[in-house]
C-alpha cells in the first residue's frame, strides 16, 4: 500500500470509518467538542529521532529480553525485519505475508517474545488470517536472525465480526503471563448484542486477555488461576480488563505494575487510562472517555481516563505509549510517552496511581505515528507508517 493513500489502521471515526493518514498528518474531520487543555511545550531540551531505517508499513518495535545487538520490527503486511548492530538484513526473521490479510487495520500486527526466550526460543505473533479472523500464533526461532517456519501452533482463535477494532497487542507482563488486546468486533459504536461486546464478559472483543500461552494438557493455552473471571458463571476466564472499544497499544508500570491502556476513539475522544486492579472496567460503550455515548447504559465503577486528547483539536487515534527505562533519556526516564496518528506530535507523561501529572509535548513529531516500542537496552522507539522508524535518543 502506498503511505500517501493508506488508510488508517488504528480505529478511529464513528460508524466504522476511518480516516486518511497523510505524510503530513492532516486530520479527519470531527464534530465540535469542548476543548481540552493541551500538554505544555518542554522545556527541557536534548531530545531527537535517529532514523534506524525504512519499512513497509511499520507497525511495532521490540527485542529478545536481554538481546542488545538486535531490533526486530514487524511490518503489517506479514513480515518481521531484523536490524542487528544498527544494520537492516534483507532476509526477515518471520514472512507470513502469505498467511495473512493486510491492510485497513488487518495485517500482521505484533511481535511478543516469551520471557524464556533464550533457552527455549518461543515466541507469539498476533494476526489476521486470510478470513480477517484473529489469530495468535506461537512460533520458534530457527536461529538468531531466522524463525522456524515450521514451528507454528495456533494458540488462540478469535472470529471478527467486522475488518476494524482488531487490537493485536501481545505482551508479556511482569508477572510472565501473556496479555492480549482485542478491540469490540468492529464497525461504529459496538452494535454487537443488547450492549455491545466490550461490556459482555461472555466476549473475548473488548477485551485485555490474559493466558499462559504455553500448551498444558491438551490444551493450546491456560488460564491463570487468579485471573478475575475465572469461574464466574457466564464470563470467559481469559478476560483481564474489559470495556474497551480498540485497545491498539498498552504497557505497564515499571514499578507499579499498573495496566496503561491507550483506547482508540469513536467519534471525539482518544483516552489513556491506568487500571490499578484486575478485572477493570474501562467504560465503553457507555462513555467515550469522560462522554457519555450511550443514553441508559451505565458502567458502575469504570476507570476514568487519565488522559483524554479530543478529536475537535486536531487528534483522529491514540497511539501509546511505553513507559521510558534508557538511562540516557533524563528528559523522559521515568515517563510515558505517546502521541496521536494524525498530529504525530511525541508527548510525554509522569503517571501516579491512576493519574497522570506533568503532561508535557515534547519537540519531536513523527508523520502517521503508529506506535512505540522498546528493545533489549530499553532504547525507545516509535515507527510512521509512510516507513521510516527512529529511536528517540539524546541530542
Amino acid at each position: 500500500m502506498a503511505a500517501v493513500a493508506l488508510v488508517m489502521v488504528l480505529g478511529c471515526g464513528g460508524g466504522g470509518q476511518r480516516a486518511t493518514a497523510t505524510p503530513t498528518g492532516t486530520a479527519m474531520s470531527s464534530p465540535a467538542a469542548t476543548p481540552a487543555p493541551e500538554a505544555t511545550p518542554a522545556a527541557r531540551p536534548g531530545l531527537r529521532l535517529e532514523r534506524i531505517g525504512s519499512f513497509s508499513n511499520p507497525l511495532y518495535v521490540t527485542a529478545p529480553p536481554g538481546d542488545r545487538r538486535r531490533v526486530f520490527v514487524v511490518e503489517q503486511g506479514g513480515r518481521v525485519m531484523v536490524v542487528r548492530g544498527g544494520r537492516k538484513l534483507s532476509r526477515p526473521f518471520l514472512d507470513i505475508s502469505g498467511r495473512i490479510s493486510a491492510g485497513g487495520e488487518r495485517g500482521l500486527l505484533s511481535l511478543a517474545f516469551a520471557p524464556d526466550y533464550a533457552r527455549s526460543g518461543r515466541f507469539y505473533v498476533d494476526y489476521t488470517n486470510r478470513s480477517g479472523d484473529t489469530r495468535v500464533v506461537e512460533y520458534r526461532r530457527a536461529s538468531a536472525d531466522r524463525a522456524d517456519h515450521g514451528s507454528a501452533r495456533v494458540v488462540l482463535r478469535q472470529d471478527q465480526p467486522q475488518p476494524n477494532h482488531n487490537g493485536g497487542l501481545l505482551l508479556f507482563g511482569p508477572d510472565g503471563k501473556l496479555y492480549v488486546g482485542l478491540g469490540d468486533g468492529g464497525g461504529g459504536g459496538d452494535l454487537h448484542g443488547a450492549r455491545g461486546n466490550a461490556q459482555d464478559l461472555g466476549s473475548l472483543l473488548g477485551k485485555i486477555l490474559r493466558i499462559e500461552p504455553r500448551a498444558r494438557g491438551g490444551r493450546a493455552y491456560t488460564i491463570p488461576r487468579d485471573n478475575p473471571f475465572r469461574g464466574r458463571p457466564g464470563a470467559r476466564g481469559e478476560i483481564f480488563a474489559y470495556g474497551l472499544r480498540n485497545p491498539w497499544r498498552f504497557a505497564f508500570g515499571p514499578r507499579s505494575g499498573n495496566l496503561v491502556v491507550a483506547d482508540v476513539g469513536q467519534s471525539e475522544v482518544e483516552e489513556v487510562s491506568i487500571a490499578r486492579r484486575a478485572g477493570a472496567n474501562f467504560g465503553w460503550r457507555p462513555f467515550e472517555g469522560r462522554r457519555r455515548y450511550t443514553a441508559g447504559e451505565s458502567a458502575p465503577g469504570h476507570v476514568r481516563p487519565a488522559i483524554q486528547r479530543l478529536h475537535a483539536d486536531g487528534n483522529c487515534s491514540i497511539t501509546g505509549g511505553v513507559v521510558v527505562r534508557d538511562p540516557v533519556l533524563s528528559a523522559l526516564r521515568g515517563r510515558y510517552v505517546f502521541g496521536d496518528l494524525c498530529r504525530g506530535r511525541i508527548e510525554s507523561a509522569r503517571l501516579r496511581g491512576g493519574r497522570a501529572r506533568d503532561v508535557r509535548a515534547t519537540r519531536l513529531e513523527v508523520s502517521q505515528l503508529s506506535s512505540f516500542g522498546e528493545d533489549g537496552r530499553g532504547w525507545v522507539y516509535a515507527t510512521s507508517l509512510a516507513g521510516p522508524v527512529y529511536r528517540l535518543a539524546p541530542r
